[in-house]
């Protein structure tokens, strides 16, 4: 950040104007690939968003906590943990991020998506949106957790790193912790592979758990440059 010239208001002001709230009215305004605001006032729905996920709030509102999905609770695929939401309703504006990943608004428009409940980072509760569980030998906690959503929304999906969209085709493997989210209409098949990873150790198979998708032509994948 370039020092202000003189140490006056307007140089200050100068040397942080590239920093400024973007406020455009929509609903959902990226401020910077790592920080999403929410205005709360614009169609009058709240919001469900990871709790501890608020970094700043403006005007009046409120925050309620629940679990996932409202009545239940999603672990973690990777760690185990439960992921809790918090309810955001109101006229204000809520500024949401989390350890500096970076942010990704996915509209719905009638359509539907799965992600893994590890990159969920919020989303309007209007959408329709369910727990899924897709469990296979060798996966840390014995499955993996996402959330399907579907209807006329905007799910806020957070990675590390920027992400990568691929065409599902009929030898289409992800990693399981590196897998972000895929189109609903892809089935999904586990797939344990024998491979050299940064963690192997003499006497360690290598072995790790892979996801196979398959789905005709328009079914696609998205993929973060990290794995656990």
């Amino acid at each position: 950040m370039a020092a202000p010239q003189g140490g006056g208001a307007p140089g200050v002001q100068a040397a942080l104007a590239q920093y400024r709230e973007a406020a455009t009215g929509q609903r959902w305004t990226p401020q910077n690939p790592r920080m999403m605001r929410v205005d709360l006032g614009v169609d009058g729905q709240p919001v469900l968003a990871r709790q501890g996920s608020m970094v700043l709030y403006q005007g009046k509102v409120d925050f309620s906590y629940k679990g996932a999905g409202v009545r239940g609770r999603i672990v973690g695929n990777a760690t185990g943990q439960e992921m809790q939401l918090m309810r955001c309703s109101g006229q204000g504006q809520v500024f949401l991020a989390e350890n500096a990943a970076e942010l990704h608004p996915i509209e719905l428009q009638g359509d539907a998506i799965c992600v893994s409940a590890e990159n969920v980072l919020a989303f309007d509760e209007s959408l329709q949106h369910e727990v899924r569980r897709i469990e296979g030998h060798g996966i840390p906690g014995g499955a993996l957790f996402t959330m399907q959503f579907q209807g006329t929304g905007t799910v806020i999906v957070k990675t590390q790193g920027t992400p990568v969209v691929l065409p599902v085709t009929p030898t289409t493997f992800a990693d399981s912790n590196a897998i972000v989210a895929w189109s609903a209409g892809a089935q999904v098949i586990i797939s344990s592979q024998v491979r050299l990873r940064r963690s192997a150790y003499p006497g360690h198979s290598g072995e790790t758990v892979n996801l196979q998708f398959r789905g005709a032509p328009g079914n696609f994948i998205v993929v973060q440059p990290y794995e656990v």
